[in-house]
């Protein structure tokens, strides 16, 4: 069995739209105030764009806990 978790910040772009940027193996201790710093710091400093525009506001974040379990493994 293995776990994976995976932070997802999720932006609004100029058109509207959600824009997820996904960060794998977050640290256990990460603080909301540090997410939202580096989210802040991603729209700020227009570090990604999309087909919809620049990054131009917070929508959410969330840490995703996935377990995985196989079943079936040729391994």
């Amino acid at each position: 069995m293995a776990v994976t978790k995976t932070l997802r910040m999720i932006f609004l772009n100029q058109a509207g739209s959600r824009v997820t940027v996904s960060v794998d193996n977050p640290r256990d201790d990460i603080a909301q105030a540090e997410v939202q710093a580096a989210m802040d710091t991603i729209i700020a400093k227009n570090i990604l764009t999309t087909s919809g525009g620049n990054l131009v506001a917070v929508d959410s974040a969330r840490i995703v806990d996935v377990t995985t379990t196989d079943i079936i493994s040729n391994a």
